[in-house]
């Protein structure tokens, strides 16, 4: 078969760091395992128009692996195109770049590394709140500067004690985070997702649903974006609901860029309606230089806690993805079942409700 991986260049850094296995020079560590069997590997970074090696590969690719860090764009037209394919594999957690409605029709199957991210991103998701609550980011910038006005940087710090903090989407990243902010003692902890967590893992954590997003939105200090983008979804956190935020709230997203409208958020945040906002996921990946999120501050010039996308991609996480992909290969290869919660799409139907009630 003919395997086509769409990753990111690593240069200089992948050769100097062999674990760097999303990389478009380490692999992913599949090469070997793929060639012995007999199987044709071909690995690109080029992935954007008709030009693309994307493009060209995937008219007679049987598998396409992708990663949600430099995500391959698999559109109705690529899949149309696709005549040969047959698994779709996320390397990661998120396959929101792949048309999924396709796929059912063409029978093509979606499988991703279920949980090989959760614990890394869901240490993001709270090391970004910490950030934006503590005013971090402008006082670690006025050190390097040379200054030293610890009035500026205190007069926007805050204490996540006492806090209500809540989650959109209460998933494995999402209860992970609420697991690990129960030690902070917050004054309450929400969250809002369609199907509600387990009585003992939700008393467990302390944690309360709220039915209503406008209720949820509008109690919250802190709203952590932890669900996937799928129609229900996409450009949810927009002006309107924004409105419903308390004013000088705090937003994290590290779920997807295209859940929250950039121009909207940006607009929120110079208005002081948002008092910062963090993340590392992006409509566009890679973002432009001119994306408004690359700049956006709050009325006191902080609150920017934005990274390139890579909450998930630490180096234990990506042993976790590379072995998860390999496993899911060898699988398909012999014909045996794979693990039920990483298939997305299995053979012509949604076998998973992460992307909207179907």
């Amino acid at each position: 078969m003919k395997v086509l991986a769409v990753l990111y260049n690593g240069f200089q850094a992948a050769k100097a760091e062999p674990r760097l296995l999303g990389t478009v020079e380490n692999e992913l560590g599949l090469r070997a395992f793929l060639e012995s069997q007999g199987h044709e590997f071909v690995v690109t970074s080029s992935k954007e128009g008709s030009d693309s090696d994307f493009a060209k590969h995937i008219v007679d690719s049987d598998i396409l692996i992708t990663t949600p860090f430099h995500p391959g764009y698999l559109t109705r037209d690529l899949v149309d195109k696709a005549k040969n394919l047959k698994l779709c594999v996320t390397a990661g957690v998120g396959s929101d770049h792949i048309d999924l409605n396709a796929a059912v029709e063409r029978k093509i199957q979606v499988l991703e590394v279920t949980g090989s991210n959760v614990t890394s991103v869901a240490e993001h998701v709270v090391m970004s709140i910490l950030l934006l609550v503590r005013n971090f980011v402008p006082a670690h910038e006025m050190i390097e500067r040379g200054d030293w006005q610890v009035s500026d940087i205190a007069r926007n710090a805050f204490d996540l004690e006492g806090k209500i903090v809540g989650t959109l989407g209460a998933g494995r990243i999402g209860s992970r985070v609420l697991q690990r902010l129960k030690p902070f003692d917050t004054k309450e902890l929400l969250y809002y997702d369609y199907a509600p967590l387990p009585k003992d893992v939700e008393s467990a954590i302390g944690a309360r649903r709220v039915e209503d997003l406008e209720d949820f939105v509008s109690s919250c200090d802190v709203v952590t974006v932890n669900t996937p983008l799928h129609e229900g979804t996409k450009n949810l956190i927009n002006r309107d609901l924004l409105s419903h935020f308390k004013r000088g709230a705090w937003l994290v997203n590290t779920a997807r860029g295209a859940i929250c409208n950039a121009e909207d958020v940006t607009a929120a945040l110079k208005s002081g309606q948002l008092n910062g906002y963090a993340g590392d996921v992006w409509n566009v990946q890679p973002a432009p230089r001119e994306h408004p999120w690359r700049t956006a501050k709050n009325e006191l010039g902080g609150g920017n806690g934005m990274t390139p996308h890579y909450s998930g991609t630490t180096l234990d996480a990506q042993a976790r993805y590379a072995a998860g992909t390999e496993n899911i290969l060898q699988n398909f290869f012999d014909g045996r079942p794979q693990n039920p919660a990483d298939v997305i799409v299995g053979a012509g139907k949604y076998e998973s409700k992460a992307y909207g009630q179907r």
